[in-house]
C-alpha cells in the first residue's frame, strides 16, 4: 500500500494561538451564585459571577498513514505497532474492501491550552475541566482490535438500525457512529476523517466503553460550582463543538456537518480538530451554595 500525501503539519505554539477564538470561547457572564460562608464568628453570605464558556479540551487527529499524526510535537506517540501497521484507504485490489469504504488512525490528546484555565479559574473568571494537557486519551494503534475491526460494536443496536446515531442531516447525512471504529463507508475523504474524529470523541467522553482508552468525564459538581457537560453527541453544541486545525486554522467552531468538505483535501490526508465542550461554574465563596441565577 503506497503512503498518502501528507497534509501540512500543526505545531504546539499554533494550537495555543487557536485557542484564543472568541467565537469557539462564547464567553458569557450569566447569573450569579450566592454561598454560605461560616466561621468561628458567624455565618455571612458571600456572592460570585456565574459564567458559560467552551473549553477546548481535547485535539483530535485524523490521519491516512500511521504514525503520521498532523500534530507535530505528537507524532512519536503513534508509530506502528504490531497489528496496527498500515492505514490509508481501502483498495480494490485488497479481498473484502471496497473504494468506498476508507480507514483513517485517529489520536485524541488534551490540548494544551488547558494550563490557561486551570489558572485563570483561580481567580473564578473561567471553567476548569478535567482534562489534563497533553495526555493521550485515545490512540488508536493501541486499540486496533476494535478500530480495525468493529469488534463488538458492529452488533450493537445503534449498528444495526438505520436512522440510530447517525451523523449528517436529512440529505446530507455522512455516516453511522457505530460501529466506532476507523472503517467509514464513505467516499469523501473529509467526511471520513470527520466521523472518525467523532466517533473517537463520543467513546473518549464515555466511561466502560469496549476500547483502549482513557476516558475524559466532564467535571459535574453542582455544590462546588460547576456544571459540565454530558458525552458528546453528534450534532449537539449543548455537548461539543469542533475546531478545525489542520489542514488549515479556523477561528470559529460548529458541529458537523459543517461545510468543511467544500473546500477541504478531497485526496486522502491528515486532519485535525479542537474538542471544545460547554462549562457553566461560579467560583466556591463558602461551605454551601445556597442557590444560583441564570441558566
Amino acid at each position: 500500500m503506497t503512503s498518502a500525501p501528507r497534509a501540512q503539519a500543526i505545531t504546539t505554539p499554533e494550537i495555543l494561538q487557536s485557542s484564543m477564538s472568541t467565537q469557539c470561547l462564547d464567553y458569557q457572564v450569566i447569573g450569579m451564585c450566592a454561598w454560605l460562608y461560616c466561621s468561628a464568628w458567624g455565618c455571612t453570605v458571600r456572592t460570585s459571577i456565574r459564567v458559560k464558556h467552551y473549553i477546548p479540551e481535547l485535539v483530535v487527529s485524523a490521519y491516512e498513514n500511521t504514525g503520521d499524526n498532523p500534530w507535530t510535537e505528537i507524532a512519536m506517540l503513534s508509530p506502528p505497532t504490531g497489528d496496527a501497521l498500515g492505514g490509508g484507504s481501502a483498495r480494490e485490489s485488497v479481498a473484502q474492501q471496497h473504494s468506498n469504504t476508507r480507514f483513517k488512525n485517529v489520536d485524541a490528546i488534551g490540548h494544551p491550552s488547558e494550563l490557561f484555565y486551570r489558572f485563570a479559574s483561580g481567580f473564578g473568571w473561567f471553567c476548569e475541566s478535567n482534562s489534563q494537557p497533553l495526555m493521550p486519551y485515545f490512540i488508536s494503534t493501541l486499540d486496533a482490535l476494535a478500530w480495525r475491526s468493529g469488534v463488538p460494536e458492529m452488533a450493537y443496536p445503534e449498528a444495526l438500525t438505520p436512522g440510530m446515531r447517525e451523523m449528517g442531516s436529512v440529505g446530507d447525512l455522512w455516516s453511522p457512529i457505530y460501529p466506532r471504529s476507523g472503517f467509514v463507508s464513505q467516499t469523501h475523504d473529509y467526511k471520513v476523517a470527520a466521523t472518525a474524529a467523532q466517533r473517537a470523541a463520543d467513546v473518549v467522553t464515555r466511561s466502560g466503553q469496549p476500547h483502549v482508552y482513557q476516558p475524559l468525564i466532564a467535571r459535574n459538581s453542582p455544590s462546588s460550582g460547576i456544571w459540565g457537560p454530558g458525552p458528546v453527541l453528534e450534532g449537539d453544541a449543548e455537548t461539543h463543538q469542533w475546531q478545525e486545525l489542520a489542514p488549515n486554522i479556523r477561528m470559529s467552531c460548529s458541529t458537523f456537518p459543517d461545510g468543511g468538505e467544500n473546500d477541504q483535501l478531497q485526496e486522502p490526508g491528515d486532519y485535525a480538530w479542537a474538542l471544545w465542550r460547554p462549562y457553566r461554574c461560579c467560583k466556591k465563596r463558602g461551605q454551601e451554595l445556597l442557590y444560583f441565577t441564570g441558566e
